[in-house]
């Protein structure tokens, strides 16, 4: 693997969950594989999770870090080529990407969507930018339209608590103040293509996801339809694809105790930050059967499955 941007660029995702598991394990075995190599972290947005966990990953792998905050601390890039550069932006994709593979060999991006217009958002410019002009491995720690790190942590998380083979899993919109982007939904659903998991989207009318990555998904609109007999149910926040970047506030579509009690005693699940009583109840978030906090734990351990496997294959 030379490259990790989306989650189909795992070959094998039960591999790389076996992996992951083990990794987790024994998180520092593979210390020397780094030794020597440096990980750039850009950050185009602001982070929690997805900083911490890869550079854990990285320190674990014995690699070192460089951490960047372009929205504070770098110059504003230009992603568009033949521009005439007289405005805000200071400095091309150009030379960033070739100066930052000069002190680095691998480089994470974190991107957001902007979500004004999906044809601009789907060309993902921020992380494409770097796959154009980087001489180095990339790696997509979120972009304007996926978030696979996210999406393999999710997949970790799903093994490790259930036996079946064909679990029920529930992708759930819920209502939130402020428009989201649909990377993490996108993810989920391509990582969930992958495996032989029994899933449903649910969402209210209008909210659809891109038709290019739920094709052959089952969409319910009746949320508590959906949730019955559901093992997990994952819930997540995105803005209108169709009527791009408008939200809802729509409390009908909240996660409650009462929703809750019509799945197969199902897991919650959540890629965090989350809005308590806004997106769920405090009374699900903090009950027996949440996973939030174990989902962010296996952040690192997806980060670092993805980053050995690039350091193996530089090593051949």
């Amino acid at each position: 693997m030379n490259n990790f941007i989306n989650i189909s660029d795992l070959k094998d995702i039960d591999k790389a969950i076996e992996e992951a598991i083990l990794l987790k394990k024994h998180p520092t075995k593979y210390q020397n594989i780094g030794k020597n190599k440096t990980i750039g972290l850009l950050f185009f947005n602001s982070s929690l999770r997805t900083r911490l966990s890869t550079q854990k990953a990285a320190i674990n792998l014995g690699m070192n870090v460089m951490v960047m905050n372009f929205s504070k601390e770098g110059w504003a890039l230009e992603f568009d080529d033949g521009v005439l550069m007289n405005s805000s932006k200071s400095e091309h994709i150009k030379e960033a990407a070739q100066v930052i593979s000069q002190y680095c060999d691998i480089v994470a991006v974190r991107a957001f969507a902007e979500l004004k217009s999906s044809a601009i958002d789907n060309q993902d410019k921020v992380i494409n930018g770097f796959l154009k002009y980087a001489t180095i491995p990339v790696v997509n720690m979120e972009s304007a339209t996926g978030h696979p790190l996210q999406a393999l942590a999710d997949a970790i998380t799903i093994a490790e608590h259930t036996q079946k083979k064909q679990p029920k899993i529930v992708l759930s919109w819920a209502p939130h103040p402020n428009a989201l982007p649909q990377a993490v939904a996108n993810s989920f659903v391509e990582m969930l293509h992958q495996t032989s998991a029994n899933f449903v989207i649910t969402h209210p009318k209008g909210f659809e996801l891109n038709s290019e990555i739920t094709k052959n998904a089952t969409i319910e609109y009746n949320q508590e339809k959906a949730f019955e007999n559901a093992d997990f149910i994952y819930v997540k926040n995105w803005s209108s694809y169709t009527n791009y970047g408008k939200t809802s506030q729509d409390e009908t579509w909240k996660i409650t105790i009462a929703k809750m009690k019509l799945t197969n005693q199902a897991k919650f699940m959540h890629c965090l930050p989350v809005r308590r009583n806004v997106v769920v109840d405090d009374a699900v978030l903090d009950g027996e059967n949440t996973l939030v906090i174990q989902q962010a734990n296996n952040r690192t351990y997806a980060a670092q499955v993805v980053l050995k496997k690039i350091l193996e294959n530089e090593k051949k």
